[in-house]
């Protein structure tokens, strides 16, 4: 097998360490140094200059990268040049001689350096610590840096004076919100809206088609004559009246307030929403009839009275799919103190102003779909809260003061002092704490005592030192034979992105993570537990980048069917993350990456992927079609989304983002005089013209040869994974119009067609994704391989090592005849000495 001569190579850990050669083997002499001299230096490398002192990190990276391309066959580029047994010379004495040289770095140094907690898990251990899961302090902290996509990487999570203040800044508010003053728990306020209290006015932006009130199913008019004639409203006489029903008709943006009248938070904390309501279909004439379908919503939170602060609650209450008969609904949502609730409807029209050669705004809402409009209607609507715990003190001053109460005045400060140091240090600590190194934190609180500082500031400023010390901010690497804590903290921060909960101090307590059925049955439990979907979350957003999900907003010029769809963007983004949780807890062979016959889809997504109606928001398995062009992560509207931009997409970069991502074969970064590829958006041009065009030269040819024809085949799906056939353009083509989800006009036109056929650098040829996909899942061992890398960059903040490799070869031979399930590749992974160190 091609890699197994790495895996002989590891005998050598067995062996003496040898002295480093001081020169390169003698091929290099022969065959390479006439294109790589001080006057030639092709590509940039002037071997002649290069030293083979690999002791050097620097220059043992240098020498890595020329035996991979010697080893992959790519230099010398012509067999002649170095015919093959040379070539398998020179690949085997490299190998022997960089292996020997990094594991006596690992040895000496250790796998990577030592790892300070990123701002994200700061944050959540101090949630886990103090007992506060809503805790909100990971801004205060400065943005951690990246090193090969991932947050976690320790060269790039470096210490500064300026990195300290805010960790103790972010200690110092967490502890403040912890810790409480007040005598009793909070008033609950109870707060009901029946009638026009529904609504903060009889109408909203976008004409009466986007809101209105009814009786009877029918809308109400608000205006009568009075005694002398005039109009006046009746909204007031409304304001109690429980037979009528508020119904809405459009989805939150702005210009938009969707508040209950009266009702803003007087406390941040938690709040009960109840609501009766029911899915209605609005017919012409302002008739709302019932729904055939449910209709999605959720509860966003903001600044009252027009105040541009609009905070999105994603993590409590969620999506809620109202029926069309009428029920009552419960969730929970957070509010800052000084914050309303506001109906938030996904997937429904958002009419915007136009204001046409400046004259005054006005509205048009777009068209009925056939049957009518989807909207809601509510009947009544209850808040109370905040719900938070009525046991006083809350838990969180209790992990500060234990049983001291809310004044906090002990009758020996001093003794009392150290006694709460203690308790408090092994509740945050991830291992035990030698005594001399709490008697700096002891001695902190007593010098703020002997100033008159009160008790609990004097314990406060002790607890916030040590929560910006080098004992909690920094993960160690496993080393010794009994580091078990460091093995707790590393699979607890990898698979939940948080220390290790009691459970697993426990067994590290008693040293039983080294044995292989402890370990793999705690790895079972966290990918179990709540807490994975942090690990899936953060995971993905590095990896896969789906934090940019919301960076490109699509152009509506040319695609005015996804403006302001944000139903669909939440809903792309869902399936991947409920597809990645699959593969690990279901166990899916790596092929997945490319290849499946099925989805997770909901009725926004089946829509979108042209598959039969679902019905409700939520995310399930679905089975394809034979001929589907979707299934993998390949293909997921998410993915096509990230690696493509508002306006269009590019093969280059497309088939760039999917060689290095999915497959683990990364291009070279093009030179920076090289300008990138522009799409002709009158449609004039095809992409394959422009891409002919740009790759004239001949290097530049053979590097997009790597990774272009996989970007070709994926020119099918448009800039948000929808399926095409012809691109689109302003210009050129049959002109296609209509008005917008925001009541706007369009046109665009439509292009030339798209041509998906090409061949691969090894010569394997496709017509479509489907052949491409067949292709690149024929080599399972590749994908997993990556997934392996991935998950070592993530979990121990370090890149598989040069004297990595052969252990990851070995875990690949584990799981090969599995077909290299996922789950096991990760338990391979944690049970390896790359994870648990090499004491």
């Amino acid at each position: 097998m091609k890699h197994n001569h790495l895996i002989s190579i590891l005998s050598l850990s067995a062996l003496p360490i040898l002295a480093h050669a001081q020169s390169a083997p003698p091929q290099i002499q022969q065959s390479c140094i006439e294109c790589h001299d001080k006057d030639t230096t092709k590509g940039g490398l002037d071997l002649t200059s290069l030293t083979f002192d690999l002791t050097n990190p620097a220059t043992r990276d240098r020498w890595i990268r020329i035996y991979d391309r010697v080893e992959k066959g790519e230099m010398p580029p012509k067999p002649e040049d170095l015919p093959q047994p040379e070539r398998t010379a020179l690949v085997q004495s490299l190998a022997t001689s960089i292996l020997t040289a990094d594991r006596a770095d690992i040895l000496a140094h250790g796998r990577g350096p030592l790892r300070r907690l990123n701002r994200d898990e700061y944050e959540q251990n101090l949630r886990d610590i103090l007992q506060l899961p809503d805790l909100d302090i990971r801004d205060i902290l400065p943005e951690d840096r990246e090193g090969h996509r991932f947050n976690k990487t320790t060269d790039m999570l470096d210490m500064s004076r300026v990195q300290l203040v805010a960790y103790l800044d972010a200690a110092e508010a967490a502890l403040h919100t912890a810790m409480t003053t007040e005598p009793a728990p909070p008033t609950m306020v109870k707060y009901r809206a029946v009638g026009t209290d529904l609504f903060p006015g009889t109408g909203t932006f976008g004409n009466r088609e986007a809101m209105f009130f009814t009786r009877d199913s029918k809308a109400i008019e608000f205006r009568r004559k009075n005694d002398k004639g005039k109009d006046e409203s009746t909204e007031k006489d409304f304001a109690k009246d429980d037979t009528i029903e508020m119904a809405l008709f459009r989805a939150a943006s702005w210009p938009y307030l969707g508040t209950p009248k009266h009702f803003t938070a007087k406390r941040t904390g938690s709040y009960k929403v109840r609501f009766s309501a029911r899915a209605v279909l609005q017919q012409p004439g302002y008739v709302i009839t019932p729904a055939t379908k449910p209709l999605p919503m959720t509860f966003r939170t903001r600044k009252p009275a027009g105040v541009d602060i609009i905070n999105e609650v994603h993590d409590t209450g969620g999506i809620i799919d109202i029926q069309p008969e009428k029920r009552v609904y419960e969730t929970t949502v957070r509010l800052r103190a000084g914050e309303a609730i506001e109906y938030s409807l996904l997937g429904l029209p958002m009419p915007l102003a136009m204001n046409p050669n400046g004259s005054a705004p006005s509205y048009r809402y777009p068209p009925f779909p056939e049957g009518g409009q989807p909207g809601l209607a509510v009947q009544w609507l209850e808040i109370e809260g905040p719900i938070e715990s009525q046991t006083w003190p809350p838990a969180s001053h209790r992990v500060l003061f234990d049983d001291l109460g809310i004044e906090v005045k002990p009758k020996d400060p001093q003794q009392e002092s150290k006694r709460l140091l203690r308790r408090f240090v092994k509740l945050a600590a991830r291992e035990p704490i030698p005594e001399e190194d709490l008697k700096k934190f002891d001695d902190l609180i007593q010098q703020r005592l002997s100033k008159n500082a009160s008790f609990a500031e004097a314990m406060l400023a002790g607890y916030k030192a040590f929560l910006a010390s080098g004992d909690f901010i920094y993960v160690r690497e496993p080393i010794q034979a009994d580091d078990h804590f460091a093995i707790a903290s590393r699979l607890s921060h990898f698979l939940t992105n948080s220390r290790p909960d009691a459970q697993l101090m426990q067994l590290a307590q008693n040293k039983q993570l080294r044995d292989p059925q402890t370990l793999r049955a705690e790895t079972d439990r966290l990918i179990a537990s709540a807490g994975f979907d942090r690990f899936v979350k953060n995971f993905t957003d590095c990896w896969l980048g789906l934090r940019h999900i919301r960076r490109d907003d699509p152009d509506i010029r040319l695609f005015p069917e996804y403006r302001f769809d944000e139903y669909l963007v939440e809903s792309m983004e869902r399936e991947t993350r409920t597809f990645f949780t699959s593969m690990i807890r279901e166990n899916l062979p790596a092929s997945v990456l490319v290849k499946t016959d099925f989805v997770f889809a909901n009725d926004r997504l089946s829509k979108h992927y042209q598959l039969p109606p679902l019905t409700g928001s939520a995310m399930r398995k679905v089975s394809l079609p034979k001929d589907s062009p979707h299934g993998g992560l390949l293909t997921q509207a998410a993915i096509l989304k990230v690696s493509s931009n508002g306006t269009t997409t590019s093969p280059v970069v497309r088939g760039a983002w999917v060689m290095e991502r999915l497959i683990g074969q990364p291009p070279p970064p093009p030179p920076a005089s090289v300008p990138a590829v522009e799409p002709d958006i009158r449609g004039a041009k095809t992409i394959r013209d422009l891409l002919a065009l740009h790759t004239k030269s001949k290097s530049c040819a053979a590097c997009h040869a790597r990774f272009d024809p996989v970007g070709l085949a994926l020119e099918n799906f448009d800039i948000l994974g929808g399926w095409r056939t012809h691109y689109r353009g302003l210009e050129e083509g049959q002109r296609i119009t209509g008005i917008d989800r925001a009541g706007h006009s369009f046109s665009y036109t439509i292009a030339s067609p798209v041509d998906t056929n090409g061949k691969l650098l090894d010569g394997r040829t496709f017509a479509n994704i489907n052949d491409l996909k067949t292709l690149l899942a024929a080599n399972p061992r590749q994908l997993a391989r990556n997934l392996l890398h991935q998950f070592t960059i993530y979990a121990t903040g370090t890149p598989v090592r040069f004297s990595d490799r052969p252990e990851i070869e070995s875990l690949l031979n584990s799981s090969a005849k599995n077909n290299y399930p996922i789950r096991d590749l990760l338990h391979a992974l944690i049970q390896s000495p790359i994870f648990l160190g090499q004491p």
